[in-house]
């Protein structure tokens, strides 16, 4: 009996810590922490591993803030597409007030911890809060420049890490912003293809012409290589302190690449499977970028 009383226990909890994840979109948060901590190890003159934690911690505080509060707004559109139907709020297993409550506290931690670093540090996390649900979240079933909009918070997170670690704002940490802001197109619009017909259920804009035709095509082309272009920029020696050597400069461009080579087979094929390859290759693309910066520094 006491068995199956535990069981029951080990089950329920395991099934709200689940929907926890899945209220905080775990896996996006943990790419963001990742790269935050890469942006820390960019602009940090000695590692210390009390700023890392809590970089890391108020950083997923922050982003599972803004995905609960993105989950409240949409709940009724997300009931309506077949790969979010399943979330905790549509399916019933959780309440609005609990995410809500979720994403209050998530945001209170989120801001008072990365205050722990620095105020500026604070600032850029609830400014990406704000932007993400105020503003990105509405625009996203009115017009497809919401994809535009929502490149700004989500370009935060690289360049956050170099001001929790300096508490400084400047070139570095622009740069390293706008590498991550001019890659979100060609991934999203990507992304957008491959989920088209569902986006369109729940009355989403997410393509820039809002069809999988030449012309979304032509512009994931010319963003990628902006995308390039800026990732490279470093290795020029303009960006202050954010350097890139030569070597590791023609490996990006190499990555670059690949994102480019895929965006133009998208143009000429205009299918669901190049775009979905596309989208996997971006996300090697920045994973590896933040990689390679951080390797380049330290050799």
């Amino acid at each position: 009996m006491k068995t199956a009383v535990g069981m029951a226990k080990y089950n329920t909890l395991a099934l709200i810590f689940a929907d926890f994840k899945e209220i905080t979109k775990v896996r996006l948060a943990v790419s963001v922490v990742f790269s935050s901590i890469a942006g820390y190890f960019l602009g940090a003159y000695e590692i210390n591993l009390l700023s890392i934690f809590l970089l890391a911690f108020g950083g997923y505080c922050m982003v599972g803030a803004s995905n609960a509060f993105n989950q409240v707004i949409e709940r009724d559109l997300d009931a309506l597409m077949k790969r979010t139907r399943n979330r905790p709020i549509p399916s019933g297993r959780m309440s609005v007030s609990t995410a809500m409550t979720i994403a209050i506290i998530l945001t209170l931690l989120g801001v008072i911890t990365l205050y722990l670093l620095n105020p500026k540090t604070s600032m850029f996390g609830a400014i990406s809060i704000f932007l993400y649900t105020s503003v990105y979240t509405p625009l996203k079933t009115k017009t497809p420049l919401s994809v535009f909009v929502g490149a700004f918070p989500g370009a935060i997170p690289f360049m956050l890490g170099w001001v929790a670690a300096t508490n400084d704002f400047g070139i570095e940490p622009g740069t390293l912003f706008m590498i991550q802001f001019f890659w979100q197109f060609p991934h999203f619009w990507a992304l957008g293809w491959m989920l088209h017909e569902d986006y369109e259920r729940g009355g989403f804009k997410m393509l820039p012409t809002g069809k999988k035709d030449a012309g979304t095509a032509l512009q994931i082309i010319m963003y990628t290589i902006w995308m390039m272009v800026i990732s490279v920029i470093p290795v020029f020696g303009i960006t202050g302190r954010l350097t890139l050597s030569i070597p590791a400069a023609v490996i990006i461009l190499m990555l670059g690449g690949v994102m480019l080579f895929y965006a133009f087979k998208l143009y000429a094929k205009r299918d669901t499977i190049t775009a979905k390859k596309l989208m996997l290759a971006s996300v090697s693309y920045i994973t590896l970028v933040q990689i390679i910066y951080v390797i380049d520094k330290f050799i």
